[in-house]
C-alpha cells in the first residue's frame, strides 16, 4: 500500500531534521547530562513544531497531522533512529498513549484541562499501573485502591516503572475502585495531578546502573490517602482494564516501529564499523564470515519485523485492536527479539566501543532489554497466541 504524497514528504523532512539537528545533540544526552542539553531540546521541540512534525498521531483539531496508525508507524520508525526523536516531536511514551486515551475516552472538561496542554507540549504526563508486588504482565492483579468517599476517590498504593513521572504534571493511575466486582471490572483509570497531597515520587528506579532524569526516567510513586474528585476518572467506573487494552493495542505499534528504527540505525552502524575496522592490516572485519552472517540475518529479521508490524497496524485501522489481538501479541514478542539480536550483533561488531556511551548502542541495550518484559513478557504473548490458534482452529 503506497503512502500518501504528504506523508512521504513528512518522512523526508523528519530524515533531514534528525540528520542535521538531532543526531548532534545525542552525545551530551547519552552522557546523562540532561540539564546541559535541556535548553537545546526545548529549542528543537519548537523547531519540530515549525517544521510541521508535531504530534503526528493527533487530529488537526488538536494540533496534529491526523495520520492513521499505519501511517504513523512509518513516522515512528524514523523517529526511533534517535533516543530523542519521539520526544522532540511530542509523541513519546507515555504521553502519546495518554493523549490517545484522553482523546477517545476523556470528558470535554478533561480534554480542555489536560489533553490540550499535553498536545501543545506545555506539560508532560505519566502512566501509573505497574506495581512492585504484582506481575506487570497481568493488569487484573493490582493492590492499589481508589475507594469512593463522598464525591472523591481516596487512592492508596505504590507503583513503579511509572515512566517520566519526574517532572510530570499529572499521572493516569490504574487502581481498584470496586474490589467486589468481576476481576475485569474492578479497576478504573483516574487522573491525579502530581501536586495533589498524598502523591509522592519516592525515587527514580536505577536501570542497569543508570537513573536518568526528567522524561528519561522510571519513577516509583507512592499514593497515601491521595484524594481527587471522581470527575477525574476516565470513562466508566470499572472500565480500567478495557481502557488499558485499548491503549496497549496502538501502543505496541508505536513501540515496535520505534524498535525497528533502532534496529535500522544499529544495522547501519554495524555495517559501517565492519567495513572500517581492521583485525589485521588490510583485513576489515567485513570479510569475516560470521560478521557477514550477522549482516544477512539482521537484514532479513528487520524486513520481516517491519512487514508484520505494518500489517498489524493496517488491521487495527480497519477492524480495531480486538480483532488484531493475535497480530499484536505476535509483533510484541517477535520484534522485541529482533531488537535484542540486532543490538547485540552491532555491539559485538563495535568491540569495546559498543559498550561505551560514545554511541547510542549501549543506551539502547540498557533501556530496551525491557522490551521483552514490559506490556507483558514474551512468554505470556506466546502462550496467548498459541491458545488462540488452537482454540480457533487457525492453522
Amino acid at each position: 500500500m503506497p503512502l500518501r504524497p504528504e506523508v512521504t514528504d513528512l518522512l523526508d523532512r523528519i530524515r533531514l531534521f534528525l540528520r542535521e539537528e538531532v543526531h548532534p545533540l545525542e552525545p551530551d544526552f547519552l552522557r546523562g547530562d540532561l540539564a546541559a542539553v535541556a535548553p537545546a531540546l526545548a529549542g528543537k521541540r519548537q523547531r519540530a513544531q515549525a517544521l510541521g512534525l508535531w504530534t503526528p498521531h493527533l487530529p488537526p483539531a488538536y494540533g496534529g497531522l491526523g495520520l492513521s496508525l499505519w501511517e504513523f508507524g512509518h513516522v515512528s520508525e524514523l523517529l526511533g533512529r534517535s533516543p530523542l526523536g519521539h520526544y522532540l516531536c511530542n509523541c513519546q511514551a507515555p504521553d502519546i498513549g495518554n493523549m490517545e486515551l484522553l482523546l477517545h475516552f476523556g470528558s470535554e472538561e478533561q480534554k480542555e484541562r489536560w489533553l490540550l496542554p499535553l498536545a501543545a507540549g506545555e506539560i508532560r504526563s505519566c502512566f501509573s499501573m505497574t506495581e512492585p508486588e504484582n506481575p506487570g504482565s497481568n493488569p487484573v492483579m493490582m493492590s492499589t485502591t481508589a475507594l469512593p468517599e463522598g464525591e472523591d476517590y481516596v487512592i492508596n498504593g505504590r507503583k513503579w516503572f511509572t515512566t517520566a513521572a519526574d517532572g510530570a504534571a499529572f499521572a493516569i493511575v490504574m487502581a481498584i475502585t470496586n474490589p467486589d466486582a468481576d476481576r475485569y471490572a474492578r479497576a478504573s483509570q483516574i487522573i491525579v495531578p502530581t501536586d495533589t497531597p498524598g502523591f509522592r515520587l519516592a525515587a527514580n528506579t536505577p536501570v542497569m546502573g543508570h537513573v536518568g532524569s526528567g522524561f528519561a526516567t522510571h519513577g516509583e510513586v507512592e499514593y497515601v490517602d491521595c484524594r481527587v474528585p471522581q470527575s477525574y476518572r476516565i470513562g466508566a467506573e470499572g472500565a480500567g482494564f478495557a481502557l488499558a487494552q485499548e491503549r496497549l493495542g496502538p501502543g505496541r505499534i508505536h513501540h515496535c516501529m520505534r524498535w525497528i528504527g533502532i534496529c535500522e540505525r544499529a544495522f547501519e552502524m554495524m555495517c559501517a564499523r565492519a567495513l572500517r575496522r581492521e583485525l589485521a592490516p588490510g583485513k576489515p572485519l567485513a570479510i569475516q564470515g560470521i560478521v557477514q552472517a550477522w549482516i544477512a540475518e539482521s537484514r532479513a529479521e528487520i524486513n520481516a519485523a517491519r512487514l508484520l508490524v505494518l500489517d498489524a497496524a493496517a488491521k487495527i485501522d480497519a477492524q480495531g485492536a480486538y480483532a488484531a489481538r493475535t497480530d499484536i501479541s505476535l509483533i510484541k514478542f517477535y520484534v522485541a527479539g529482533v531488537l535484542q539480536n540486532v543490538l547485540d550483533r552491532a555491539i559485538q561488531a563495535h568491540g569495546g566501543l559498543g559498550v561505551t556511551d560514545y554511541t547510542p548502542l549501549a543506551y539502547w541495550y540498557r533501556h530496551e532489554r525491557a522490551a521483552r518484559i514490559y506490556d507483558g513478557p514474551d512468554e505470556v504473548h506466546k502462550i496467548a497466541v498459541a491458545r488462540r490458534i488452537l482454540r480457533e482452529g487457525a492453522w
